[in-house]
């Protein structure tokens, strides 16, 4: 069945939609790719040697961690597995939860984080606008790019605390993109191992010293080449006609149509990259200053400043949804299940929330259901969500799970290496 009688037949149906132009991915090189991998997995980006991108985006984990918020420096292990370090503990866990990097490679994502601080935007200088100013934009080919090196210069992820090693210093001390500040402090690093210094070189030039940025592009390059998952069964069946199964087929109508999931969840990818406010139950820490002591998490508003903005987060896509659990901004809900129920009555879900559903490690001192014992701010959650209540059977609810099934395009690439070049230990 041709392209154009496929959308025929969507037409006719409950779940009609125009999913606009397929997503589009620019290709790079194969060195810049292979050096990338090596550096995703390589814990020599990190302040104590001890975090690599990977320990918080794991394959294994569905480019996530398993975990309802990650605990990176001062841990120890991957995953569920992952334990604080007796000797460094952390301070605190991560205040959100890791999203999954799938099809982040895409032109369309210009948007990034939970809460959209990092975006595209042609009227700033450098093409996007960052908190951090227009100093840290610079020499970035992408916002997936700039994205990959926030962790990096995160106390809590990647960096490590206070003054327990130079890179951590320089971030207390605000210098990040400074002369000798913790970029350069991290390029240096890299560029002091040879297999690293000649892959930069052969893909540079001799002459062109090892920047940060440089270390981010070809991260940037790895994600996008390495989790790019758009030959799901979903993408077979709107291009060429081929069977999702009955109950995927009864699932994207719901989809498209009475679940209203769509609305949000629109596109190829099954997200409109804009925020919405669903009466998520907020568990941990949140994306608060440390001062507050809160645990309050006003995603959006945070980086807006507008009132209306309180609570929102950004649609996440549903690409490989069922690999890349637990789900929400903080990871409140451990089943898919769950968090679709969710969506049917939010406010009602909220007040009723399980806290069995969070898959938190063990952390002393931990202070993880502050706001949902707080009567004032659940409440506050609940007048922002913008979701009306939905009615579905269980045998809908079970549809509706099966097409999201059919999003899913388990990718393998390149996999993990079994060594790095800092000789450090690569999570496996």
């Amino acid at each position: 069945m041709k392209y154009a009688a496929i959308l025929m037949c969507l037409a006719g149906s409950a779940h009609a939609q125009d999913l606009g132009v397929r997503p589009e991915f620019e290709a790079a090189s194969e060195a810049q790719i292979a050096l990338g991998q090596l550096l995703f997995y390589d814990p020599i980006l990190s302040g104590n040697r001890s975090v690599s991108c990977a320990t918080c985006h794991h394959p294994r984990l569905g480019t996530s961690d398993g975990m309802s918020l990650s605990i990176g420096d001062g841990g120890i292990g991957l995953g569920p597995d992952r334990h604080m370090d007796p000797d460094n503990p952390p301070e605190q866990r991560i205040g959100r939860n890791a999203p999954a990097l799938f099809n982040l490679g895409a032109d369309e994502f210009q948007v990034m984080f939970h809460d959209g601080r990092l975006e595209a935007d042609p009227s700033q200088p450098g093409g996007m606008r960052t908190p951090l100013g227009a100093e840290m934009i610079a020499g970035f080919d992408s916002v997936l790019s700039a994205q990959a090196m926030f962790p990096v210069l995160s106390s809590d992820e990647m960096a490590g605390h206070y003054s327990e090693n130079e890179i951590a210093q320089a971030v207390r001390l605000g210098h990040l993109s400074l002369q000798d500040g913790a970029w350069d402090l991290i390029a240096l690093r890299v560029a002091q191992i040879p297999a690293y210094r000649d892959a930069f070189a052969d893909i540079n030039g001799a002459q062109n010293p090892v920047t940060f940025t440089d270390i981010s592009n070809v991260v940037a390059d790895f994600i996008a080449a390495e989790w790019r998952a758009d030959d799901a069964p979903f993408d077979r069946y709107m291009i060429s006609g081929t069977p999702m199964g009955a109950a995927a087929m009864r699932g994207m109508d719901l989809f498209y149509g009475q679940a209203q999931c769509a609305d949000c969840h629109s596109g190829w990818l099954q997200t409109d990259h804009d925020f919405h406010a669903i009466a998520m139950p907020q568990i941990g820490p949140g994306k608060a200053a440390r001062f507050e002591n809160h645990n309050r998490d006003v995603g959006r508003m945070r980086v807006t400043g507008d009132a209306a903005d309180a609570y929102r987060f950004r649609t996440p896509s549903l690409r490989n949804v069922t690999l890349t659990g637990p789900y929400g901004h903080d990871g409140a809900y451990a089943t898919l299940d769950a968090v679709v129920r969710h969506h049917l009555d939010p406010v009602a879900s909220l007040m009723a929330y399980d806290r069995n559903q969070a898959v938190l490690h063990d952390f002393s001192g931990a202070q993880d259901w502050n706001v949902l014992d707080d009567p004032q701010e659940m409440a506050a959650i609940a007048a922002a969500n913008e979701l009306a209540p939905i009615d579905l059977s269980a045998s809908e609810i079970a549809d509706l799970l099966a097409f999201l099934a059919a999003l899913t395009d388990p990718v393998e690439r390149m996999g993990v290496p079994e060594t790095v070049p800092s000789g450090l230990p690569v999570d496996r």
